[in-house]
C-alpha cells in the first residue's frame, strides 16, 4: 500500500537509509512497497535485491518534481516503463526545461497525481493519490465521482519527529535559506511516516474501492530485473565467435611483436588466457580496450595500461599494457579466473591534456545512447556538515569557521551549537549531491537509459545516477579512462628533447629505460624529484634504505610504501631482510616456496591470496573474496568474517601453530583496501623508470615538462631548483622570449606567464600570439601600442623584469608607463599609423639589487635572481653539509636549510612531522620532529631555518632528529625602507608544501613483533 517511499537518495529531501526503510516496512507488516525517490533511480537496484530477501514485493518508480512542486509519481509496470521514465527525465535534465504539469501518456507506467495536481481528465493508467488526512474531502460529489481513479497515497519521508526536523534542515540546505524562512511549501507534511498496515487501511475503511484500486496497481507493477546478465556491450564485432577469432588473430600478431615466433612459454600462456576469456565471454571487453588504445596510438598519444589487467599476456600483446607477465611471473588468475563472479578491470592513463579527446572518441565510436560515466554520491563530510547545518541555524561566518576547524569538544557550548552537532551527526554518511566518477565509463549493449536517467554535469559528459558498486552489481564492467600528470611529464619531455636537442627518444620502448645503469644509480640515491610515484620524501627515503637499483626491487618498493604493508610492520621487515638476507628464517616452508622473491614478506595482493590458499588451505572462492576486499570492491563484512573463520579452521586442520596463524591473518587483514597487486606496482615502476631515464639524461627538458604539467608532489619552485641544479639558467618571464608555459632553448629556461600572480590569462595569451604574428616587441611603447593592457598588468610585467631587453631600469620603465597611461592618446588601442615614440630624459634612479628578489617572491612566490640563502641576515651556512651527514651517525649537527615540505603524521603521543629541506649546496635531506619537541620549536611557515639535531643513519639513509630549530629572518625588504612595518611582510609569502596523513597511528615495532624466525 506504500506507493511513494523516499530514501535518503532523494537528495536533501529524504532522511531514511535504504536498509532502514525496508526494515521499517517489515515492522509495519508491509508486503509490497514502492521506492520513488525524487528525480532519481539511484537506490532501486539495491532496493529490489533487499526486498526480495525479506519477501516484500518491490515496486520501482520516480517522483517527478520541478523545484518544490510535485508534478506526479510514476510507477514502472515493467522494464519498458522504467526506460520510458528514464528517457523522459533525461531529456529534461539535458534541456533544463521544467517538467510539464501533465505526465506523458506512458503505456507501461502508472501515474499518480495528488489532489492538488490532478488534471480534469485522467488517462487509463493515471490515478489520484488520496492521503489519509484527505479522506474527508471525498464526501463531495466532485471527488466521490472519481473514486474509481483513486488510490492510497501515504508518502514516507522520515520516521520520527527528529527526522522530520532533519528533513527541514535538508530542505533549508537545498534552498540555501535559514530554517525560520522556510514555508510549508518548502518541506513535506509531518504526516509522511510509515504506520502499520492495520492503521493505514483503517483510514480508508469507508472507501474499500480505493484499497482495491491500490491492490490492482500493485498487481500490475511487476518490474523484474536479472542481475546475472552482463549489461555491457556484448560484442566488438557482431558475434562471440567473430570476437574470439579477432582477439586470437591480434594476440598472435602481438606475440610476434613482443616475443618473436618461437617463445613456447608465451604461446602456452596466450592459449591458456584465450580459453578463459572465451569461456567467460570477455573477448569484446578486451577488443574495446584495444580499440581505444589503437585510436590513442593513431593520434600519437602516450598511454599507460596498469592495474590487474597487466597480469594478462593478451593485454601485453595487444599493447594495452607494457608489462611482460612472464618476466615478473604475474598471476593471470588475479585478473581473470573461472571462480570470479565480477568482471575484470583495465586502468588506462593518458595525459590530462589528451584524456578528453579519448573520451570524445569513445562516445562517438560507441554512441551517446550507449555510453555514460558512472556517478558518485558525494556525502556530507565532517567540515561541510557543520558549515551547512550551522548556516541553516543562522550562524555567522566567523562561528561557522570555528565549528568547521575544531573538533566537537573544542566547539562552543550553547544551545544552537548543540543542535548543529546533533543534526550534523545524523547527516554523517548521508549523500549530499551527485557527481561524476573520476574515470569509470559504462558502454552498454542496450540504450543506457533502459537502466537510469542521465544527468549532464558541467564537464560535458553524461552520468548515470548510480555509483560503480551498483553498476557492478547489475552487470556492468566499467572502463577506467584516467589521466595523470606523470604521463604529461614524459610526453612533453620527449617533445621538448626533440625540439631543443634534435634527439628523438623512443620512450615507448621500455627496454630503453628499465634497468638502465645510470638511471639505477640515481634510483639508489633517491635522486628522483619529478619522477612519477617515486619523488615523495617517503619514497625517496625508502629507495635509499633499500639501495634500490633494479626493476624488481622498485616493483616491490612501489607496493610496500602502501599503508597496508606499512602499518602491519611488513615494510620495516622487508627493508631488514633486503639488507640482511642471511639473518632471518621463513615463517613456514610455504612462505619460502611462494614468496621467496620478497623474502617471505607479503608485499602484493597476490601474495595474500597465495598464502591464504597454500598456507591456510582456503578454497579459491574465498581467495576471490579476499581479492575484492583488498582492491576496495568488497562490501560484504559478513563474507569477510566467514573467510576469517574458514582460515583458522583450515589452519587447525593443517596443524599450524595458532600463534603463527594469528600473526599471518593479522598481516592479511592489514592489506584490505590499502595494497597493490603486483601488476599495478610493475606498471607504476615502468612509468617511474621512464621518468627517471628522461631526468637522468635530459634533466632540463624533463624539469620544464614537469613544471608545465602542474608539477607533482612539490610546488613549482622545487622543480625550478632542480632545473638550475642540472645546469639551466632560469630567467623570469619575458615578453620577447616567454610563452604562456615555461620554455627551454639550449640551457636557457624562461618561466611562463602562467606563473605570474595577478596577470590576466587572456592578456598573457595575447602577448604570445601578437609576437608570433608581428614579431618581437621593440620597446615598452611598442608593446603598449600592440597589446590592449591595463596599467596594473603592465606594472606586473615591469616588476618581474619582462622588459629587461630595453636596458632600462624598472623605475625608469614605471615612469614611462605612467606617462603613457596619463597621456591623452589612448594607450590600449592599436593605431593605424603609429606616432614616433617620444624620448624622455629620465632621471638616474638608484635601485637595490635585492629589490628584484622581493619582487619575484611577491609575483612568483619564490625568488629567481637570488637564492633564499642570499636573502638572510646571517652568513652562517652550517657546520656540515647534507651530503656529509651519512658520516655523522649519532652525532649532533647544526645546519642552515631551506624548507621544502613537511608531512604531518599521527602518533599515539600526538602529531609529529617529517621535514624535507635543501642546504646551501642544493642537496636534499630529511628531518624528524617529535610531538614534544614541536611544542617548543614549531614550524613557522616557509623559509630558512637553523636546525640543531642528531643524525640517525637508517639503512644507508641519514635523517636528523631535531632538538631545536628557529626560522631565520631575511634582510629588511629594501622596497619598504620608508615603511618599517612592511619590511618583513614579504618573507611571509615564502611557501612550503604541507601534507597530512589521515589515519590511525601505526603500531610501534614492539607492538607488532613480526617473527623473524620459525615459530614452533
Amino acid at each position: 500500500m506504500y506507493l511513494n517511499c523516499h530514501s535518503y537518495h532523494s537528495l536533501r529531501y529524504g532522511t531514511i537509509p535504504l536498509d532502514d526503510l525496508i526494515n521499517h516496512g517489515i515492522k509495519a507488516g508491509v508486503t509490497a512497497m514502492a521506492l520513488t525517490d525524487v528525480n532519481t533511480v539511484t537506490g532501486i537496484y539495491d532496493f529490489i535485491s533487499a526486498c526480495k530477501k525479506v519477501n516484500i514485493k518491490p515496486l520501482v518508480g520516480i517522483e517527478f518534481r520541478s523545484g518544490n512542486d510535485l508534478r506526479y509519481i510514476g510507477l514502472a509496470k515493467n522494464k519498458e516503463g522504467l526506460a520510458a521514465m528514464n528517457r523522459f527525465l533525461t531529456a529534461h535534465n539535458f534541456s533544463g526545461e521544467p517538467l510539464p504539469i501533465v505526465a506523458p501518456q506512458w503505456e507501461a507506467v502508472i501515474v499518480l497525481y495528488t489532489f492538488e495536481s490532478a488534471p480534469e481528465v485522467l488517462g487509463e493508467n493515471e490515478y489520484i493519490g488520496v492521503r489519509p488526512e484527505e479522506v474527508n474531502k471525498l464526501y463531495s460529489k466532485e471527488w466521490n465521482a472519481k473514486l474509481s481513479k483513486m488510490v492510497v497515497l501515504q508518502p514516507v519521508t522520515f520516521r520520527t519527529k527528529i527526522e522530520f526536523n532533519l528533513h527541514k534542515i535538508l530542505r533549508a540546505i537545498d534552498t540555501n535559506t535559514v530554517l525560520s524562512k522556510l514555508t510549508e511549501k518548502d518541506y513535506a507534511k509531518s504526516t509522511e511516516v510509515m504506520v502499520t498496515m492495520e492503521t493505514l487501511l483503517h483510514a480508508y475503511q469507508n472507501y474499500p474501492e480505493i484499497i482495491v484500486n491500490t491492490q490492482s496497481i500493485i498487481k500490475q507493477c511487476n518490474f523484474e530485473f536479472d542481475f546475472s546478465i552482463p549489461k555491457n556491450k556484448k560484442h566488438y564485432t557482431k558475434s562471440k565467435k567473430n570476437d574470439i577469432a579477432l582477439l586470437t588473430r591480434l594476440a598472435k600478431i602481438g606475440l610476434k611483436w613482443r616475443y618473436g615466433e618461437k617463445n613456447q612459454e608465451a604461446i602456452d600462456r596466450i592459449e591458456k588466457e584465450l580459453k578463459v576469456i572465451d569461456q567467460l565471454e570477455f573477448s569484446g571487453y578486451f577488443l574495446i580496450n584495444f580499440d581505444i588504445v589503437r585510436y590513442s596510438n593513431s593520434q600519437g598519444f602516450l598511454h599507460i595500461g596498469r592495474g590487474s589487467g597487466a597480469n594478462s599476456i593478451i593485454a601485453y600483446c595487444l599493447g594495452i599494457t607494457a608489462i611482460c607477465p612472464l618476466e615478473l611471473d604475474l598471476y593471470f588468475e588475479r585478473f581473470l579466473n573461472l571462480n570470479r563472479k565480477s568482471p575484470p578491470d583495465f586502468d588506462i592513463d593518458w595525459s590530462w591534456k589528451e584524456r578528453d579527446i579519448i573520451l570524445e572518441y569513445i562516445f562517438r565510436r560507441y554512441g551517446k545512447e550507449h555510453v555514460a560515466f558512472c556517478g558518485t554520491n558525494v556525502e556530507f563530510k565532517y567540515r561541510s556538515i557543520f558549515r551547512e547545518v550551522g548556516k541553516v541555524f543562522g550562524l555567522p561566518k566567523e562561528e561557522l569557521d570555528v565549528l568547521a576547524k575544531n573538533p566537537t569538544k573544542l566547539q562552543p557550548n550553547n544551545t544552537i551549537v548543540k543542535l548543529v552537532q546533533q543534526y550534523g551527526k545524523l547527516l554523517e554518511k548521508y549523500p549530499n549531491q551527485r557527481s561524476m566518477h573520476s574515470c569509470g565509463i559504462l558502454i552498454s549493449e542496450e540504450p543506457i537509459t533502459n537502466y537510469t536517467p542521465l544527468e549532464m554535469p558541467p564537464k560535458g559528459f553524461p552520468i548515470v545516477l548510480f555509483d560503480m558498486h551498483i553498476a557492478e552489481s547489475i552487470g556492468f564492467e566499467k572502463f577506467d579512462i584516467l589521466s595523470q600528470r606523470g604521463i604529461g611529464h614524459i610526453d612533453e619531455s620527449v617533445k621538448l628533447i626533440a625540439k631543443n636537442k634534435g634527439i628523438h627518444v623512443d620512450i615507448r620502448n621500455t627496454n630503453l629505460s628499465k634497468n638502465e645503469a645510470v638511471a639505477n644509480a640515481a634510483l639508489s640515491q633517491g635522486n628522483t624529484i619529478g619522477c612519477f610515484y617515486i619523488e615523495s620524501p617517503a619514497m625517496r627515503g625508502l629507495l635509499r634504505r633499500l639501495k634500490c637499483s633494479d626493476y624488481k626491487t622498485l616493483v616491490a618498493a612501489s607496493s610496500i610504501i602502501r599503508p597496508g604493508v606499512a602499518q602491519s610492520g611488513m615494510m620495516k621487515e622487508y627493508i631488514y631482510r633486503h639488507n640482511h638476507p642471511d639473518k632471518f628464517e621463513y615463517f613456514h616452508p610455504v612462505f619460502k616456496e611462494q614468496l621467496g622473491e620478497t623474502y617471505g614478506i607479503m608485499v602484493y595482493q597476490e601474495d595474500v591470496i597465495k598464502i591464504a590458499l597454500h598456507y591456510g588451505g582456503l578454497p579459491a572462492a574465498d581467495g576471490d573474496i579476499l581479492r575484492r576486499a583488498m582492491s576496495g570492491k568488497g562490501r560484504s563484512l559478513d563474507a569477510l568474517k566467514k573467510v576469517k573463520d574458514n582460515f583458522f579452521a583450515c589452519c587447525a586442520i593443517k596443524g599450524h601453530p595458532l600463534a603463527l596463524s594469528e600473526e599471518i591473518y593479522r598481516q592479511i587483514e592489514s592489506f584490505a583496501g590499502y595494497s597493490f597487486c603486483k601488476a599495478h606496482s610493475a606498471s607504476y615502476a615502468v612509468e617511474s623508470y621512464q621518468s627517471l631515464y628522461l631526468k637522468v639524461y635530459f634533466p632540463i627538458e624533463f624539469m620544464v615538462a614537469v613544471i608545465n604539467n602542474q608539477g607533482g608532489f612539490y610546488r613549482t619552485e622545487v622543480y625550478v631548483h632542480e632545473a638550475r641544479m642540472a645546469g639551466a639558467t632560469v630567467n623570469n618571464p619575458c615578453v620577447n622570449n616567454s610563452e604562456y608555459t615555461t620554455t627551454v632553448c639550449g640551457k636557457e629556461v624562461y618561466l611562463g606567464f602562467q606563473h605570474l600572480l595577478g596577470i590576466n590569462t587572456a592578456v598573457a595569451l595575447n602577448i604570445v600570439s601578437e609576437r608570433e604574428n608581428n614579431g618581437p616587441y621593440q620597446s615598452l611603447d611598442d608593446f603598449i601600442n600592440r597589446i590592449p593592457i591595463g596599467l596594473e598588468n603592465i606594472k606586473i610585467l615591469i616588476f618581474i623584469g619582462a622588459f629587461k631587453f630595453t636596458n632600462k631600469t624598472k623605475n625608469q620603465l614605471l615612469i614611462l608607463a605612467s606617462l603613457r597611461y596619463n597621456s591623452p592618446i589612448p594607450s590600449t588601442n592599436l593605431l593605424l599609423l603609429q606616432e614616433p615614440t617620444k624620448e624622455f630624459v629620465l632621471p638616474k634612479l638608484d635601485r637595490d639589487p635585492l629589490e628584484d628578489a622581493f619582487d619575484e617572491i611577491e609575483l612568483l612566490s619564490f625568488p629567481v635572481s637570488y637564492t633564499p640563502f642570499e636573502l638572510l641576515q646571517t652568513n652562517f651556512r652550517g657546520d656540515v653539509m647534507a651530503k656529509q651527514m651519512i658520516h655523522h651517525h649519532k652525532k649532533q649537527v647544526r645546519l642552515l636549510a631551506y624548507l621544502i615540505s613537511r608531512k604531518q603524521v599521527p602518533t599515539k603521543r600526538g602529531t609529529m612531522y617529517f621535514g624535507t629541506w635543501i642546504d646551501v649546496e642544493g642537496t636534499y635531506f630529511d628531518t624528524t620532529h617529535f610531538p614534544d619537541n614541536l611544542l617548543q620549536y614549531p614550524f613557522e611557515g616557509g623559509g630558512c631555518y637553523l636546525l640543531l639535531g642528531t643524525v640517525e643513519v637508517d639503512y644507508h639513509f641519514p635523517t636528523i632528529t631535531i632538538s631545536k630549530m628557529a626560522r631565520m629572518p631575511f634582510v629588511p625588504d629594501p622596497r619598504y625602507s620608508d615603511a618599517k612595518d612592511h619590511q618583513f611582510t614579504t618573507q611571509k609569502s615564502i611557501k612550503e608544501d604541507v601534507s597530512s596523513t589521515h589515519r590511525k597511528p601505526y603500531p610501534q615495532a614492539h607492538e607488532i613483533n613480526i617473527p623473524r624466525y620459525k615459530m614452533q
